[in-house]
């Protein structure tokens, strides 16, 4: 699989883990973007249209990423691009709303970088 062209956006206000998740895909040949907040993630989603959205839950500004994957998969223009949530948030209500907000995986941190990097490979064009 090809994924020179494919564009993944890292969403955390954390700025090491950002840099994990950029070294660990970096490495797989994928062109990063990142943002701090959701407002930013949401924005960056649309000027960019990433093939991924990496997104944290709890973040700066007026939107978490449970708002911010519902806005991306609301919009008809955005809803092809793959939503996976990467929280500390591990309760079960959690989960369920990161699947109510359209995210196609819920990742519970800490996670593994090799796991993060197989899952965003397992996804086809």
């Amino acid at each position: 699989m090809d994924t020179v062209a494919r564009k993944v956006l890292i969403v955390d206000d954390n700025a090491g883990l950002r840099k994990l998740i950029r070294l660990t895909l970096k490495t797989a040949g994928f062109q990063l973007l990142e943002a701090e907040n959701g407002d930013d993630a949401l924005r960056m989603t649309k000027s960019h249209l990433p093939d991924f959205v990496l997104l944290d839950v709890m973040m700066p500004g007026s939107m978490d990423g449970y708002q911010v994957c519902s806005a991306i998969k609301n919009d008809p223009s955005l809803r092809h691009v793959r939503v996976f949530i990467l929280s500390a948030r591990a309760q079960q209500a959690d989960l369920d709303a990161g699947r109510q907000a359209g995210a196609e995986h819920y990742l519970v941190k800490p996670f593994s970088p090799v796991e993060l990097l197989k899952l965003v490979q397992s996804y086809g064009r």
